[in-house]
């Protein structure tokens, strides 16, 4: 080292820390490779993917190395113990639990277009758990706490900021409505509190707080562990983790029909029927479990298995402007002006509003959307007239009547469902995976998604979230 420069002996001592980086990665890796060299056996459980790191960046640059695949690309095998339909971060979370927590990884995850096409890369990335109902606070609030650990457990940076949620409220039936979510919270004790137009200034002095404004504001419920995470992040987080146990991701595979027998429906569908597996465009594949995680597109797959879903599929759109220098602390969110907007590190204001008032599958934006958005944005935010908006988009929300999930059985044996979040998805998706994972592990629904099941529309034990939805989400 005493004859290298400064410059040469910084880059020699990182190539040795990422010689004992490495290796400690691959202790992880207990994988024993065939005569093909492809992975037999893989990591073991509750071991974690290698970090990424500065050192091996600039090492593998050095060496003109390239960047291992996230995920295996690997041939699609004739059976599986598990099937999940739908790469999104709700499959991917299931089939990342069912492998770390319960040992089950035999598993594929089977999307026909890549993993985070559908609403996990659409969404406005927004997390929360000050919801209305406390079978809602306490679903979501395990869901926070998984977001917020996330960077350690998956080994890799999602990228969370905790920025506060501000719901406003622009009239008294709305600041009472309010109140009412804020003791729901604090009985759950979740950090959420109704403050007044000043303090919402102190918060986001952005913010027109004029009484003479359209729509004044007459406080806001505020939740200071809410904020806002990468989504990519956490879609490749959880591939990269789930594969690093051994489940197989399936890109461009499209599930045509699912397998049953024994059903009073046709072709043995239906209730009192059992899944034998899915017919897909690249063959057919056989497993006792399929999982419909498909948002959007829930009903269509659950009219496979010959299952009734009370849901309707909705656009959502969303819009993004140019970067500019951060001056927007929260996420603020108005039911009255069915807009919401947050700013990402980068700079870009990205904004929602409510779901369109039709049933359709079209995810490209309208001008009607930005008209709207524009003028309800301008009427809290006066100073943004100038930003230029760079791009929108819509994603496909499966709206239920009463607004909460539908997860778990179903009444054709082996077919469960992780579906119905309207424009809550994103935010539950790491416990949706968790506790869908523990369903199928030991075939009892947990005590947490107990209020969830399909059956409570027959029993009328609705789960009113309505309330909470804010906007769109």
């Amino acid at each position: 080292m005493a004859n290298l420069s400064i410059g040469e002996g910084f880059i020699f001592t990182l190539l040795r820390l990422r010689n004992y980086v490495e290796p400690m990665g691959l202790l992880n890796d207990v994988a024993s490779r065939g005569a093909s060299g492809a992975k037999k056996i893989v990591g073991s459980r509750g071991s974690k993917p290698p970090r990424y790191s500065a050192a091996g960046l600039i090492a593998k640059g050095l060496r003109g190395e390239s960047w291992p695949r996230v995920w295996r690309d690997v041939p699609l095998r004739s059976a599986y113990d598990v099937i999940i339909v739908g790469g999104g971060v709700h499959g991917l979370a299931t089939a990342y639990y069912l492998a770390t927590n319960h040992g089950i990884t035999n598993v594929a995850v089977l999307d026909k277009a890549y993993l985070g096409s559908g609403g996990s890369g659409r969404n406005t990335a927004i997390v929360r758990s000050n919801y209305l109902t406390p079978e809602g606070v306490a679903f979501y609030d395990r869901s926070l706490a998984l977001y917020n650990s996330m960077t350690d457990d998956l080994n890799i940076n999602v990228m969370f900021s905790e920025r506060g949620h501000l719901t406003l409220a622009h009239s008294d039936s709305a600041l009472r409505t309010m109140h009412w979510r804020a003791e729901v919270n604090k009985l759950q004790n979740i950090d959420s509190s109704v403050i007044d137009p000043q303090q919402v200034k102190e918060i986001v002095p952005s913010l027109n707080v004029s009484s003479d404004a359209h729509h004044p504001i007459a406080g806001a419920l505020y939740h200071p562990p809410g904020g806002i995470i990468r989504h990519d992040a956490v879609v490749w987080g959880y591939a990269r983790g789930a594969d690093h146990h051994g489940v197989e991701m399936h890109q461009k595979t499209e599930v045509l029909d699912i397998v049953c027998t024994g059903g009073e429906g046709p072709d043995g569908k239906g209730r009192g029927g059992k899944v034998t597996g899915v017919r897909t465009n690249r063959g057919d594949v056989s497993a006792p479990i399929v999982v419909n995680c498909t948002a959007g597109w829930a009903t269509l797959i659950s009219d496979m298995a010959g299952v009734r879903l009370p849901i309707t599929t909705q656009p959502l759109q969303a819009a993004v402007t140019e970067p500019v220098k951060v001056f927007l602390p929260a996420v603020v969110v108005s039911g009255s002006l069915h807009v919401y907007v947050s700013q990402t590190d980068r700079g870009e204001l990205v904004f929602g509003a409510a779901v369109d008032p039709f049933t359709n599958y079209n995810v490209r934006g309208s001008l009607d959307f930005t008209e709207g958005l524009a003028g309800h944005i301008l009427e809290l935010m006066p100073g943004v007239s100038k930003m230029r908006l760079l791009r929108q988009w819509a994603g496909l929300c499966d709206m239920t009547p009463d607004y909460s999930p539908v997860m778990g059985f179903t009444p054709v044996d082996g077919f469960l469902c992780d579906v119905g979040w309207g424009t809550y998805g994103f935010k539950a998706g790491p416990v949706a995976g968790e506790q869908m994972a523990e369903c199928i592990a030991t075939q009892r629904t947990p005590k947490l998604i107990e209020a969830f099941k399909l059956g409570r529309f027959e029993a009328g034990r609705l789960v009113g979230e309505k309330g909470a939805a804010a906007v769109g989400h």
